[in-house]
């Protein structure tokens, strides 16, 4: 499926980019040169929490090629979000 969702939809900024994979699963697409970091997995996990509370039912994983901090990866596992 991989089609971009207008992130207006879920009351998010709109430069968000929120690819839908499958009918319940949605992807953060983020691509920049810096590390992901803390600040920036808090962030996310807002973001996610806005799609949850529209779509209960939705899985939200993270797709990126930039590196990704330990601490961040572990707590969004821990938040049930999956860093690809």
């Amino acid at each position: 499926m991989d089609t971009v969702i207008d992130p207006k939809e879920f009351g998010l900024p709109p430069k968000t980019v929120i690819q839908q994979i499958s009918k319940n699963h949605f992807a953060f697409v983020i691509s920049r040169k810096s590390r992901i970091i803390m600040s920036d997995g808090r962030k996310i996990l807002e973001k996610a929490d806005k799609i949850k509370a529209i779509q209960p039912d939705s899985r939200i994983s993270v797709k990126t090629s930039t590196p990704v901090c330990s601490k961040t990866i572990q707590f969004l596992k821990d938040n049930k979000i999956k860093v690809i």
